[in-house]
């Protein structure tokens, strides 16, 4: 596939000849400030947004734009592989100009936009945002940023060589309970961390199941094959289109990857964390017979557990723990009896939350560090800290507004709260490099054993487990269990190129 990295148009070009020749059949004229050259300013000074994903986290995406409340940013095109969502995104947005192939559009609309936004399956997230990266468009990437570690690494990277403003959709980033408890805890109102403890309800969708044997139709409005895009090919899967794929290691990440830069994050922010040294986990099996290859490995585990060591900057330990499918951590005392203090202390939320360990007293909150809550709850009515850290307009639903006024002010001349470079892409990276050990969980290595009844027989063992995996984050390498390392980097499909500054 091609990079598409076309030059800009060179600046001694004729404002008004530009303007005669890029209007879109949409009946608007989009003029990106990079087009214009220094000393001129784009008309009502608008961010022009390509989105490609029109549906879930896609819509939701593309309706904050459009209602920014500067009204400064503007859906100029849209794409998507399946008609059903991009129809109705059409008809919300008709002015648009609507491609179902993200190359096309790149290749023939690059001129006529300034940013690209993406909310895709997890497996097509790199190779769309590299290449609008390398056509010096701004980037909006929904979380996980990607896949694979790699593709985490090259993204941030190439955030910093081809100077964009980038933002990761992790919303809570921008939220004020993230600053609260910042100021709490620089006011020392916990003490020193020694443990974090995170969660979440999901998955909700099915794992741990066999690949399925049926050979459905593929719905007419749904063009499988750019839907795939880096993927191994696969026959179609009934109910995969649009949510059920995140329970697929091809296509997906699992509850950690959909879930754990919203609610592992807070802890990212407050402590400045890095790279982990040791990652250990735990996972569900359907079934572990020493006779049996393969325990579903296209198949994410329904439940599973991880504990991530960090070396913080005073050179103590951090002890970070994962859990999902159901898992939650003990009940603590201070929260006392009855669901209502549970409810209290965010510890109910839905999505999941975390809980804060500290040397003088503990500390809840919701997913993304929303309703920040000291405890025993008693412990709340006597804060007076004051406010110490800007608060985003509109807190996490300012996030958007936040990357689009960037965007609009041009790299390195404001703030995001989830820029690839210095937290969205580590954090990625440490999300991932857990979901790395669970796909090492099930690994099973064929031995050969001799029993005295019946002789010879092929077994299986599971060498990957029960492992403290050490991870060497500048290198991006397991250094304990070399089979853990295939899974940091995946080659991509013929004809879907490679992931490369």
């Amino acid at each position: 596939m091609e990079n598409n990295d076309k030059k800009t148009p060179s600046n001694n070009i004729s404002r008004a000849k530009f303007l005669k020749t890029s209007a879109l059949a949409a009946g608007f004229y989009i003029v990106p400030r990079h087009v214009l050259g220094r000393g001129f300013t784009a008309p009502s000074d608008k961010l022009y947004i390509a989105c490609v994903g029109c549906g879930g986290e896609g819509e939701n995406d593309i309706n904050h734009y459009a209602n920014a409340p500067k009204k400064n940013a503007q859906v100029a095109f849209l794409c998507d592989v399946d008609d059903r969502p991009g129809a109705a995104r059409r008809k919300q947005f008709p002015a648009a100009k609507f491609y179902r192939d993200w190359r096309e559009m790149f290749e023939k609309e690059s001129k006529n936009f300034d940013a690209v936004s993406v909310a895709i399956p997890d497996h097509n997230h790199a190779i769309v945002g590299l290449n609008a990266m390398k056509l010096k468009k701004h980037l909006y990437l929904q979380k996980p940023l990607t896949h694979d570690i790699y593709e985490a690494r090259i993204l941030t990277q190439a955030a910093a060589k081809y100077k964009v403003v980038t933002q990761m959709g992790d919303q809570g980033a921008s939220g004020d309970g993230m600053r609260l408890m910042r100021e709490w805890i620089e006011a020392g109102l916990i003490g020193d961390i020694q443990k974090v403890y995170n969660w979440t309800n999901r998955p909700v969708w099915p794992q741990g199941i066999p690949w399925p044997s049926a050979k459905p139709p593929v719905p007419k409005e749904l063009n499988w094959d750019l839907w795939l895009g880096t993927a191994e090919y696969v026959d179609y899967i009934d109910n995969l289109v649009p949510f059920n794929w995140r329970g697929w290691w091809r296509f997906g990440t699992g509850a950690l990857g959909d879930m754990a830069c919203h609610i592992i994050g807070p802890s990212f922010k407050l402590f400045g964390l890095g790279s982990p040294t040791e990652v250990t986990c735990d996972a569900s099996t359907i079934y572990s017979g020493i006779f049996q290859e393969a325990d579903y490995p296209e198949s994410i585990p329904v439940s599973t557990k991880l504990r991530y060591t960090f070396k913080l900057k005073d050179g103590r330990d951090l002890q970070l723990y994962w859990m999902d499918g159901g898992f939650t951590p003990d009940r603590v005392e201070e929260i006392g009896d009855g669901d209502e203090g549970l409810e209290m202390a965010s510890m109910d939320d839905y999505e999941g939350g975390s809980l804060f360990i500290g040397s003088k007293g503990k500390m809840s909150c919701g997913w993304g560090g929303l309703y920040p809550r000291l405890l025993p709850l008693s412990r709340n009515k006597e804060i007076n800290i004051p406010p110490k850290y800007l608060r985003v307009t509109g807190a996490e639903d300012g996030h958007w507004a936040q990357w689009v006024d960037a965007c609009i002010a041009g790299y390195g001349n404001m703030e995001v709260d989830s820029p690839f470079e210095g937290y969205a892409g580590p954090l990625t990276e440490t999300v991932l490099m857990g979901n790395l050990l669970l796909r090492c969980f099930n690994l099973k290595t064929k031995v050969t054993r001799h029993d005295p009844v019946y002789g010879d027989r092929v077994e299986y063992t599971t060498p990957g487990r029960y492992l403290n995996y050490k991870w060497d984050g500048a290198n991006m390498r397991i250094t304990n269990f070399e089979p853990a390392n295939q899974f940091i980097k995946r080659e991509y499909r013929n004809g879907w190129g490679k992931l490369e500054l």
